[in-house]
C-alpha cells in the first residue's frame, strides 16, 4: 500500500479539481470516494429500491451490476456496462446518496472497495466526505477544503447550467445530512490543513496544498 493524501470537504468546495491537478503533478492516481455512494444511489434509483430498504441497498453495494474505475481525469461509474459518470453528478442522485450514506450497513459494504484503491499503487489521492477520518485515518497527508454556501452553489450551477438558488438549497440540505449523521459524519480530520477556498483562486489553492504536502512526505 502506497502513501495516501486525503481531501475532504462539503459539496463543490473544489475537491475534485484539486485532486485532478495534484494527480498530474505527483503522477499518482486519484479517486472520489463519493462516487461509490453516488454510483450506488444511481443504481438503486434505476432499480427502484426504496431508500428505507437497508438490506437491498447493502446487497446492491456488492453487486457486479455497477462498478467504479479510477482515471486521470475523473472517477468513472459504470452501471450495467454503461458509463453513467455524468448522470451521477445530478443533485437528485447526490441527495439520494447522502441519505443512503447514513446506513452503517451500506458504508461497511463499500468501505473495502474504497480502501482497495490504495493497494498496488505508489500513492493515492482520495477525496470525499470521510476519507481522512474513516476510509484512510492513517493517511500521511490530510486536507480539508471548504467555501461559503453561496460560492459552492455558484460553482455547481455553472457546471450544470442550473439555478443557483435551487442548488444552494439542495446543498444546504445535504450539508445538514452529512454533518449530523451518526455514522461517519462530515468533519475536519485531525492534523488536516484547512483551506477556505472562497476567496482563493485555483492556483493559490494548489500552491498552498503542495507546500503542505512537502512538509508531510
Amino acid at each position: 500500500m502506497g502513501y495516501v493524501i486525503t481531501i475532504d470537504g462539503p459539496a463543490a468546495s473544489g475537491k475534485s479539481s484539486l485532486s485532478r491537478e495534484l494527480s498530474k503533478k505527483l503522477s499518482i492516481p486519484w479517486v472520489s470516494t463519493g462516487a461509490f455512494y453516488r454510483g450506488l444511489a444511481y443504481a438503486a434509483l434505476q432499480r427502484k429500491i426504496a431508500l428505507t430498504d437497508k438490506v437491498a441497498l447493502s446487497e446492491l453495494a456488492l453487486s457486479p451490476a455497477w462498478r467504479v474505475e479510477m482515471t486521470p481525469e475523473k472517477t468513472q461509474v459504470w452501471y450495467e456496462n454503461t458509463d453513467v459518470t455524468e448522470k451521477i453528478s445530478q443533485e437528485e442522485v447526490g441527495n439520494y446518496a447522502s441519505q443512503v450514506s447514513h446506513y452503517p450497513e451500506v458504508r461497511s459494504s463499500l468501505l473495502d472497495h474504497q480502501r482497495q484503491c490504495a493497494f498496488k499503487v505508489e500513492g493515492l489521492i482520495a477525496e470525499g466526505r470521510d476519507c481522512g477520518t474513516v476510509v484512510f485515518p492513517q493517511a500521511e497527508v490530510k486536507i480539508y477544503l471548504t467555501a461559503s454556501s453561496e460560492n459552492r452553489a455558484h460553482r455547481r450551477a455553472q457546471e450544470q447550467g442550473q439555478d443557483q438558488k435551487a442548488i444552494e438549497a439542495q446543498q444546504q440540505q445535504r450539508d445538514q445530512q452529512d454533518t449530523t449523521r451518526k455514522t461517519a459524519p462530515l468533519q475536519i480530520p485531525k492534523d488536516a490543513l484547512v483551506l477556505d477556498t472562497t476567496n482563493l483562486d485555483f492556483n493559490e489553492v494548489v500552491t498552498k496544498v503542495q507546500q503542505f504536502i512537502k512538509t508531510k512526505l
